[in-house]
């Protein structure tokens, strides 16, 4: 359970610095190594989300780190070595037809990106930006986004790897296919019971399943110009997603936070999976390299405040 940073500088024989050293070793509740398979990171962070969801309870799950670290690999995965989204589908569905004797159900999903703070949908690209609108109930819609039912897990791997193609790649110095963008695959399942006398109840679950940018700096990927700029808005909502992280962990200390989602469009979105009713995981990664110690140290301290939020679900 910990991971143990050391400093690829540090000098032994330096006296001045010799009690200040920058190792450092955080907790978590489960740390892999180089050697762990896709199956055994998604057994101990996301397989026991989806009863929840079939509940009626929310899952969000984020995928988080420097670039070339290997998020997109976590969450899509290869066509042999099939990543998060997959599993937790191809579950979602044999656990929803376990149930389907007693209950009708359907499951929606949809794929969006968010890069430069505007959304664009992953399964219907032409459609041009979409909006974020708050309904009655204040929850959050995208009006105007693509949704696909479907029950069958390859369909459902075709429309990723369709989608994923769409997203905005860039290359950096850090890696020649870097992901530009966040990209949000949204799940929700729907439920009614085929007994009459409770029919009129439906419960909804929604899976959030977030495969964020890279969360480097601009230094490390040499950008200029174009890629900069789009640097920036990265930066910028991570940002807003780490003080929402900050807000939410120090919440119930001697002052009332204010937590401030609307800062991006990344928290708006997540506003729920973040400080509401929601069981959230976040997978943090990191890079072996000596080089990337700063970004792997950054990346650490953000996943260990996100580890004191305490969600009331």
């Amino acid at each position: 359970q910990r991971v143990v940073l050391m400093d690829p500088s540090e000098d032994p024989d330096d006296i001045l610095r010799a009690n200040r050293s920058r190792e450092k070793t955080f907790v978590f509740d489960v740390v892999f190594d180089h050697r762990a398979t896709q199956e055994e990171v998604y057994v101990s962070t996301t397989k026991s989300l989806i009863e929840g969801v079939i509940s009626g309870y929310n899952a969000t799950i984020f995928a988080y780190g420097p670039t070339g670290t290997g998020k997109t690999y976590t969450m899509l995965g290869t066509d042999c070595e099939p990543g998060i989204y997959i599993r937790t589908l191809e579950d979602l569905f044999k656990a929803l037809e376990a149930t389907a004797e007693e209950m009708d159900y359907t499951v929606s999903m949809s794929y969006l990106e968010i890069y430069n703070e505007v959304i664009r949908d992953l399964l219907n690209p032409s459609s041009g930006f979409l909006d974020l609108r708050e309904d009655s109930r204040g929850s959050i819609q995208i009006a105007g986004i693509t949704e696909a039912s479907t029950t069958n897990a390859q369909e459902i791997m075709q429309l990723l790897t369709k989608g994923n193609k769409q997203r905005t790649q860039e290359p950096t110095a850090a890696n020649k296919t870097s992901s530009r963008s966040h990209a949000v695959l949204q799940v929700t399942v729907t439920q009614k019971s085929r007994r009459q006398a409770i029919g009129k109840e439906m419960r909804i679950g929604k899976l959030f399943m977030v495969d964020l940018a890279g969360s480097e700096r601009a230094a490390q990927t040499q950008n200029r110009g174009k890629r900069m700029k789009e640097g920036a808005h990265i930066n910028r909502s991570l940002l807003a997603l780490g003080n929402c992280i900050n807000a939410l962990s120090e919440k119930g200390g001697s002052r009332a936070q204010f937590v401030n989602f609307r800062d991006s469009k990344l928290t708006r979105l997540l506003k729920d999976s973040l400080g509401g009713n929601s069981r959230t995981v976040m997978i943090a990664h990191i890079s072996p390299a000596s080089t990337s110690f700063e970004e792997s140290r950054m990346t650490l301290i953000y996943a260990y405040r996100a580890k004191n939020i305490k969600t009331q679900v």
